[in-house]
């Protein structure tokens, strides 16, 4: 890519989705230590656990209003600064609930970066290279989950308060990143669509699309000021006008956490475990999942605006159902040497498909005015799926078996195949303006 500053732009934004992923997956180094350490039940330690989750349920579901208000850019520092005192506070908890308050805050942090960063980065990015920086926010995420993977491991041996460590280490990149915030421009989109501001927006355009002439940038300034303004962009949010673009994001949601991918981060520890592993050897295959998950989203990223993303939700379908269905076979036979074989193969087809495609896609798909709603609303269905997935999970292995639990989410990935091949439109290479009036016209 020509444009350097652009690129910095994204990969700032993007780094919300580092700590999203670090913030989420390194409570599972210290699960069981938290639960041990406090005596807790399974009812509670799965509260403990999800408290997160439903402070991403209650981000993701209010972030469009700091997004639409404040702007992408006072959003975006707004959320580092919720990691920061999340990091802090878990760290120095004294008692469960103390730190159910601290991982909710930081939950909070989360479901709003799900909805500010993939739109901020779609909107300042140009159509050919939307997938790959737009994705580099799902990158950012399994770096994150990497290092809090890494992070763990590295600390588990560091006595009785290894887990404060585990909790706290989050608040140096938190800082790092709030300070790069302030270097980020505001959407053009959003000043022209939303504040009308034209020459500001134009400022911004400018500085992206420098290959273009002055002639040029107006017509695009023209383009994006009459499609914020037509009647979708300006009618209310749940109409007839804008239900397929609804849809798409409550189904490409609703599948990508029910394909089981949050509880086997949260817990693989205690997965591998189950096969036989020993605690140590458990937190280094959990290492594995992550770099597993960083690879394939490398690959996910260089075919996003190469094959296209209905392309790659196909490629990810037919490898949930192999992996979880063989996963799903192995524990009903005890054929446990497979299971990590079965759960990375997983985590790969999770990368190269859902993984790579869901935040780019919803960033896509709905009109200008209504993006930052229809961002919260995949946003939202993700985060309370992923919440009640989450809550349940220990208890779920309780009540059945690992083979029950597996074959159940290779059961919703059949059904997400079925949803990709009837309903899900390709995007790529293709302008946001131009992706709206398509799906306006039911094409």
């Amino acid at each position: 890519m020509q444009n350097k500053r652009l690129f910095l732009w994204s990969i700032t934004a993007a780094l919300a989705g580092f700590l999203f992923g670090f913030d989420t997956v390194v409570i599972s180094g210290a699960e069981q230590t938290i639960q041990n350490l406090w005596a807790l039940s399974a009812g509670l330690h799965g509260l403990a656990m999800s408290a997160a989750l439903w402070g991403m349920v209650v981000g993701s579901l209010i972030g469009f209003w700091p997004t639409d208000v404040l702007g992408r850019k006072r959003t975006l520092l707004s959320i580092g600064i919720l990691y920061l005192v999340s990091a802090v506070w878990s760290a120095l908890a004294t008692d469960v609930y103390s730190l159910i308050i601290a991982r909710f805050v930081g939950g909070v942090g989360v479901g709003i970066s799900t909805v500010a960063a993939p739109l901020f980065i779609s909107e300042i990015a140009p159509a050919k290279y939307r997938g790959r920086l737009a994705g580099m926010f799902q990158f950012n995420i399994v770096f994150g989950i990497l290092i809090a993977f890494v992070s763990n491991a590295l600390l588990g041996g560091t006595g009785e308060n290894a887990w404060r460590w585990m909790l706290g280490v989050e608040a140096i990149p938190a800082l790092v990143y709030s300070v790069m915030c302030f270097g980020l421009p505001e959407s053009p989109r959003w000043l022209i669509g939303r504040k009308n501001d034209r020459e500001a927006g134009s400022a911004v355009l400018r500085q992206i699309h420098p290959e273009l002439g002055e002639e040029e940038i107006i017509a695009k300034v023209e383009e994006i000021g009459t499609v914020s303004h037509n009647a979708a962009s300006t009618g209310a949010f749940w109409t007839k006008q804008i239900r397929i673009p609804i849809l798409l994001a409550f189904f490409i949601a609703f599948f990508n956490q029910l394909s089981g991918i949050n509880a086997i981060l949260y817990f693989a520890p205690r997965i591998f475990e189950m096969t036989g592993l020993g605690e140590k050897a458990a937190l280094l295959q959990s290492v594995g999942i992550g770099i597993t998950n960083l690879i394939f989203t490398f690959v996910g990223l260089w075919l996003i605006d190469r094959a296209g993303r209905r392309t790659l939700l196909f490629i990810g379908s037919f490898g949930y159902i192999v992996s979880l269905g063989l996963c799903s076979w192995a524990f009903a036979s005890e054929s446990f040497a497979i299971v990590p074989i079965c759960i990375f193969a997983f985590i790969a087809a999770h990368a190269v498909g859902q993984g790579a495609v869901i935040w780019v896609f919803i960033s896509e798909i709905f009109p200008n005015l209504h993006r930052a709603q229809g961002q919260t609303l995949g946003s939202g269905t993700h985060w309370v799926f992923a919440a009640l997935l989450t809550l349940f999970f220990p208890t779920m292995v309780e009540a059945f078996a690992p083979s029950v639990v597996f074959g159940f989410f290779c059961f919703m990935m059949i059904l997400q195949l079925v949803w990709v091949k009837l309903f899900v439109p390709e995007t790529k290479g293709t302008s946001l303006e131009e992706v709206e009036v398509r799906l306006e016209r039911g094409s």
